[in-house]
């Protein structure tokens, strides 16, 4: 009889890491979790440090403790890879040690961003053209804050790495990336999918700092014996390449192939649409552009800010009796939220909700939190009629990031694969259908990132051919709902207004009437 073999899958969200075992079919045989976070450092506006000895700790215990709670022989799992927050970045001396790290909104660079801007004119332009980024949350003002604030820091780092790169990097002893998620610092060529050290000639930066680039399910070597005796793992199981997170979780609900589309519904929401990497990102940078983990393709990538958190925010702040009622049914407070919202009207009374604008990615601010049009009726204007709204909205606000990533692309859209959180949410679901007029349809994974992962580990140890197959074997579907087209028609004619609304609650920002929910480096 054959002795069952495993992959594993280390998920370094901006939250927690996990680490998650697998079968070779793809089936979850166990998970560990610890919560991680990430300190503003002292005296450094809008910092966010990443803790690489305490979270290497922590990485350590997930990896024994899913050992353990699968009841298996470390010595069957077959491969590894990781997964991260994209834009984290970590910094190494000559030696392969740590020196210095930023979790992903660190947003400390503001002044750099600015300066890049003021000085190098039309730099930023020319980068996106090659890159898909822009400065926001891109590697090369934050390596210059490192230059201009701690010079001595400065001075030792010999490479650069991502998070998921770190943690491969600790069990193989190799420091590599590769381009879905070393993509994301902007010193890089979407087309050719490699490092571009050019740009970091250009800007007066060091520019022999950057490592190998692997393709994702490429095999990086051996877990090592120190790293051994730290996780428990097995000196036979290969660690394997993986990538960013949203590109590795598209991977893990089957969106491999040009054309496919994925809307993840966590707390911010992202819109993906996989594009051929020769596309050009467009000329407005409204959209980022990032290297997929397939090889032949980009995929473009709208960000809706906060959507999933909003709703948290939402329900702990207004909806205590339904928390109890809930309670009493034993059900999800968002169920029974949901249940009620079904009752209101399509359009919600014209409640307007403002919090994330469409992506504006070159110059990327929000106004302030905000309902519009609210009624004294408290028949119309309720807890139902406001969840509901902020459901439509999430729509709208994706559903225009799609249509702008058809007009650069090219792309016709046929269907949504629609995960995370949010698409729990029968409502939500048929509303996003509704609204972009998209058969949209729900895969049975719950953890499609840490799938992606293991699809990696799987390609790098012959268990699947590539990505691409792994996906067409793995994934499994569970609902699919159809566009009501009536109901698409409202939408449209609300999708319109909303934007117009929204243009007018910025204005009040610019003339510091209001404060902006979130602003980028350098706005």
């Amino acid at each position: 009889m054959n002795q069952q073999k495993y992959l594993m899958a280390i998920d370094a969200g901006t939250g927690s890491v996990r680490a998650v075992i697998f079968d070779t079919k793809g089936n979850q045989i166990s998970v560990s979790q610890a919560e991680w976070t990430h300190l503003e450092e002292e005296g450094v506006a809008n910092s966010m440090s990443f803790d690489f000895v305490k979270n290497w700790n922590l990485v350590c215990v997930c990896i024994k403790e899913s050992i353990k709670k699968a009841k298996i022989n470390a010595d069957d799992i077959l491969a590894l890879s990781a997964t991260s927050m994209r834009e984290g970045i970590v910094l190494y001396d000559k030696d392969g040690k740590e020196l210095w790290a930023v979790a992903n909104v660190d947003a400390r660079a503001s002044d750099e961003v600015k300066y890049l801007k003021e000085n190098f004119k039309g730099i930023e332009e020319e980068f996106y053209a090659k890159s898909g980024q822009t400065f926001a949350l891109g590697g090369l003002p934050r390596i210059m804050w490192l230059k201009n604030n701690r010079p001595k820091i400065y001075e030792k780092v010999a490479n650069i790495s991502m998070i998921g790169d770190w943690i491969l990097g600790k069990l193989s002893g190799v420091i590599a990336t590769d381009p879905s998620n070393g993509g994301t610092t902007g010193v890089f060529s979407l087309s050719k999918r490699i490092w571009d050290k050019e740009m970091a000639t250009k800007v007066g930066l060091k520019d022999d700092i950057f490592p190998s680039v692997l393709e994702v399910g490429e095999v990086m070597g051996l877990v090592s014996q120190s790293a051994s005796s730290e996780t428990g793992l097995s000196t036979s199981t290969q660690v394997v390449m993986g990538g960013g997170d949203v590109q590795l979780g598209s991977a893990g609900l089957g969106v491999v192939e040009a054309g496919d589309v994925a809307v993840l519904g966590g707390s911010f929401w992202q819109q993906v649409v996989n594009i051929p990497k020769e596309t050009k990102p467009p000329k407005d940078m409204a959209i980022r552009v990032n290297p997929h983990v397939v090889s032949a393709l980009s995929q473009a990538e709208g960000i809706t800010f906060f959507s999933g958190l909003v709703m948290r925010w939402f329900r702990d702040a207004f909806c205590d009796m339904e928390k109890l009622e809930a309670q009493k049914r034993g059900i999800d407070v968002y169920t029974l939220l949901e249940e009620k919202a079904k009752e209101v009207p399509v359009g919600s009374y014209d409640i307007m909700p403002i919090f994330s604008d469409t992506m504006k990615y070159g110059k990327w601010y929000h106004a302030a939190p905000s309902f519009l049009n609210l009624s004294i009726d408290a028949n119309i204007c309720n807890r139902a009629s406001m969840f509901r709204s902020l459901e439509e909205n999430a729509a709208i606000v994706s559903s225009i990031n799609l249509e702008k990533i058809k007009e650069f692309s090219g792309i016709e859209i046929e269907e949504i694969v629609f995960a995370g959180g949010a698409s729990r949410g029968e409502l939500w679901s048929q509303i996003l259908a509704d609204v972009t007029g998209y058969r949209v349809k729900i895969p049975k994974v719950t953890e499609a990132t840490a799938l992606g992962a293991a699809m990696a580990a799987g390609v790098g140890c012959g268990i699947y051919k590539d990505l691409v197959s792994a996906a067409k074997e793995l994934v499994v579907w569970d609902k699919t709902y159809e566009p009501n087209r009536e109901n698409k028609k409202i939408y449209d004619v609300i999708k319109i207004k909303w934007q117009k609304a929204y243009q007018a609650q910025l204005k009040l920002v610019d003339e510091n009437i209001t404060t902006s929910m979130w602003k980028a480096p350098g706005i």
